[in-house]
This record gives C-alpha cells, sequence and structure tokens, in this order.
C-alpha cells in the first residue's frame, strides 16, 4: 500500500485517481502509524511553499515525515513536495524541511529559448528529462517521453544529488534525491502514460524494499 500525505498543501486526488487505475492499493491519510505501515510515502504540493511548510510544521507533520525518510521509508515528493525537501526557498523566504541540501530558485524571466525568446514564468506545459544518472524511476519509460510541468520555482540541490535535469531557458535540476527518495518537479499524475508508469515503478520500488 501507498500512502498519500496529507498536509491540507498537496494535490492528493489527482495522485489518488492515477493510483486507482494502475490498482495500486492507497489511501490518503497523516496518521503516523499507517505512514510508517505503508510500502512507500507519495509527498506531492501545490500552491506556494511558505504555506505548504506551515501546514507541515503546525502539527508537528514535518518531524513525522523527516523521521520516516531517515528510517529509509521510500519516498517520492513531486512539485512543492519536491522543493521543500532542500534547504531552503525563494518562495516566501521559506526554511523548508533539509532533506536534501540545496535551495529552490525562482525562475529567471531573462532566460531565453532556442530561438532567442524570452521564457514565460511559469514555466507551464510539456517537456522531457535527461538522466544524469540511471534511476528506477525511469525503468521502461522511453527518453523522449514528455511529462507535465506548472511551476514558477526549480529546485537547485547539491551536484550530487541530481539525477535528471530540464532544459527552459537553461538546463535545471527536475529529479533530484538518492535510491529509495525522490523528488520531481513535474506532475507524473498528470503526464499520461510515462507518468503513470513512473508511479507504478515507485510502488514496484517500494514493495521490493520490505
Amino acid at each position: 500500500m501507498l500512502a498519500i500525505f496529507d498536509y491540507k498543501a498537496g494535490n492528493q486526488t489527482s495522485v489518488h485517481r492515477a493510483l486507482n487505475h494502475l490498482d495500486i492499493p492507497n489511501q490518503i491519510t497523516n496518521d503516523p502509524d499507517k505512514l510508517a505501515a505503508a510500502d512507500g510515502i507519495i509527498f506531492p504540493g501545490v500552491g506556494a511553499a511558505g504555506q505548504a511548510m506551515d501546514e507541515l510544521t503546525c502539527g508537528g507533520l514535518d518531524e513525522v515525515l523527516k523521521s520516516l525518510i531517515w528510517q529509509e521509508k521510500p519516498v517520492l515528493g513531486i512539485c512543492v513536495g519536491c522543493q521543500i525537501l532542500l534547504d531552503y526557498s525563494e518562495e516566501n523566504n521559506t526554511k523548508a524541511l533539509s532533506v536534501i541540501p540545496g535551495e529552490c530558485r525562482l525562475f529567471n524571466a531573462s532566460w531565453v529559448d532556442y530561438e532567442g525568446i524570452a521564457i514565460r514564468v511559469p514555466h507551464m506545459g510539456w517537456n522531457t528529462i535527461e538522466l544524469q544518472h540511471e534511476c528506477e524511476l525511469f525503468d521502461g519509460i522511453a527518453p523522449e517521453a514528455n511529462f507535465y510541468f506548472v511551476h514558477s520555482y526549480y529546485p537547485a540541490p547539491k551536484e550530487e544529488y541530481v539525477i535528471g535535469t530540464t532544459v527552459y531557458g537553461r538546463p535545471f535540476c527536475s529529479i533530484h534525491g538518492r535510491q529509495g527518495l525522490w523528488a520531481v518537479q513535474f506532475h507524473p499524475e498528470k503526464s499520461g502514460r510515462p507518468g503513470l508508469k513512473l508511479l507504478q515503478n515507485f510502488y514496484s520500488y517500494s514493495q521490493g524494499v520490505k
């Protein structure tokens, strides 16, 4: 069973529907016992980093999540859930979870695309991933696969934690973490077959580390 971490700042319903489509058992919960019993945890997030951290810290859920990560419970962060695993976000001047060293930065609207046209912020739409290291999440996913993005800020972890990059004006980190702790800036639950395959791969990995 996968637990979808409920801290009132995530896109739990869309993730829940995607997992149901895959017939993956799951539940939306913030109960520490249920989170601990789950094979893996999906940590989604929408909105602003400051609001997300306020929701997490209000009930001590930040410490619950960090404790499970230190116990090597498989975790997949999505969007804002990806960003606040870092030390700091420029959005709302937010002190984040400090699970992965690095920070989250605002896209520079002066960056230009391949045609010399200034990028639009937020980055919204379909884009590809270039893996910098092998990653179990991408088993069976074609290199040219597109994933859906919508964000104004991007993760900038320490280089050794960068797993995949995407180009928007210039390359930025779109996947970071380590084995068993992955964070993706895009929305797999909204990314069609490649996104569903990534979620299936996370579930398969989570079951394999029992």
